[in-house]
């Protein structure tokens, strides 16, 4: 069985999802209004879990709705 991660910003993605009182499906209704990206529930879950590799597009407009840098998603640590 594979247990390596796909993503290490999952967790903070979900820290700061919560943070901000948003659902998943917020999230992804979000991204999609504001940035034009197309990410389902399913995948902001699967993102949140470490399952699903997140492209660097999606990283930056993640940070942007949640208000936080994309830096402190990866790192866990501001600029």
């Amino acid at each position: 069985m594979n247990t390596q991660k796909a993503n290490i910003c999952g967790a903070r993605i979900r820290q700061a999802r919560e943070k901000m009182k948003l659902d998943q499906v917020e999230l992804a209704a979000a991204l999609e209004v504001d940035f034009k990206i197309k990410i389902t529930q399913s995948d902001i879950s699967e993102i949140e879990r470490g399952v699903r590799g997140v492209k660097d597009f999606e990283l930056d407009a993640i940070a942007r709705v949640l208000k936080v840098s994309p830096t402190w998603l990866i790192r866990g640590k501001t600029d």
